[in-house]
Formats: C-alpha cells, structure tokens, sequence
C-alpha cells in the first residue's frame, strides 16, 4: 500500500472521527506539552474499542496504529484498517509487527500503541503492561507520549462478534464525556535485550499513563459547585 493512499485514506476519514467525536462526545483534552516533531511513540490505555479512533484524531496528524489481527478480519472495516496502513498484531508474530512499527519510526512517522495489548478491565482499572512499547522505544530512540483516557463506563456498549470461529469482544463508547490526558516525552536508552531493564521501562510507561488516566478523570467528575469546561474539537 502507497504512502499516498495511506494519507489519502487518513485526511478523508480524519474529519469524520473529528466530526462524531465533536457532536457525540463531550471531549475534555489536555497536553501537558505539544507533541514533539517527527518519530514518535503514542502510549494509552485501552477501556474501549473506539479508542484508537479518538486519540489519533486528538493526536491531529497520521498515525499508525498497532491493531490485534482480529479487526482486520472484521468486514469493511478490516478493509480500511488496511488500506489506511495500520499495523496487524497477530498472535505469535509480535516481532513482524515490532518490525514494521520501526521501520515507521524510522521514517520519522508516528507509532500508537496500547501497553496493556487487550481491553482493560471491563470494571475498571488497568491490565499490567507488556513489553512492545519499552522494546520499540528502546530499539528506536523515539520519546514515548504516555496518554491517559478516562470514560464512563456506564455508557459502554458491549458487542460480541463471531469472526472466523473466533468470538471478539468490542465495547463501544457512542457518547458521553471523555477525557484524555497527554504527558510530557519519556525518552529511554539502554539494552533491547536486558528483560529486566525492557521490563522496568515497560513499567515506567504504564504508571505515567495511569496517573494521566486519574488526571483525565479528576476533570470529568469535578467536586460540587464546580464546573469542567470541555473542549470539543
């Protein structure tokens, strides 16, 4: 898939998402920093499905997303997920997506990724990171934006899919406040092949994204006789 139809596929789906997301959602965004120029590692944590769709338009620039396998089998939409040049995660193949995540970063585009590689707790909380985000930004030098997202999930919509004689679970986030939370970059150095160290960045990674997580939600629920003001974008 050319780089051009990849851009092309982005900049006409982009103000779509940034249309729903303005009329449906009550967007609550906040940058402790503007994004850095060039190669760079969007880290967040992953309470709904909708989620890659609302951070990278936050994120307001193409953005490759590190997507597991299954959604790209899903009808119409595995079909874009594709064409837009996303990144499939299968199950035992982790290194050929690390390798073409790089290869990105090499080019100076923009990675996403979710640490916790699945869905976290349907009743909140976080899962443990694994190690994909600590092994690409060590390997690539690139800063790491950890991103915490906080929802209502009262307003969650869950959907079982049956693709391929698998079942999938998607919950969905149609409407309601969202809040994101953008951190400062982490840069990391150091040994790919030491597991502790690659586990302790892993870690790292994991803890600024939740504390931006509490950040987001502490705006969403503000104490009595106080106002949140939302930015709609």
């Amino acid at each position: 898939m050319s780089l051009v139809v990849e851009k092309f596929l982005y900049y006409g789906s982009h103000p779509v998402v940034r249309s729903y997301a303005g009329t449906m959602l009550k967007m609550d965004v906040r940058k402790h920093e503007p994004f850095p120029q060039g190669a760079k590692i969007i880290a967040a944590n992953h309470p709904s499905t909708t989620d890659p769709f609302f951070v990278a338009a936050m994120a307001r620039q193409q953005t490759f997303i590190l997507i597991k396998d299954i959604l790209f089998q899903v009808p119409v939409l595995g079909g874009y997920l594709r064409r837009s040049g996303h990144i499939p995660v299968k199950a035992g193949q982790g290194q050929e997506a690390m390798d073409a995540a790089l290869a990105h970063l090499a080019a100076g585009h923009t990675i996403m990724i979710f640490p916790e590689g699945d869905l976290s707790p349907a009743s909140g909380g976080f899962l443990k990171a694994r190690t994909g985000v600590a092994r690409l930004a060590i390997a690539s030098g690139a800063p790491v934006i950890p991103v915490g997202i906080h929802l209502l999930h009262e307003r969650l919509r869950t959907i079982f899919s049956h693709i391929n004689g698998k079942t999938s679970e998607g919950r969905w986030y149609f409407s309601g406040p969202y809040g994101i939370t953008t951190g400062s970059p982490l840069r990391f150095g150091g040994d790919v092949e030491d597991r502790d160290h690659v586990r302790s960045v892993a870690d790292a990674v994991m803890h600024h994204i939740i504390e931006l997580s509490h950040e987001s939600q502490n705006r969403l629920t503000p104490a009595p006789n106080m106002h949140s003001a939302f930015e709609v974008f």
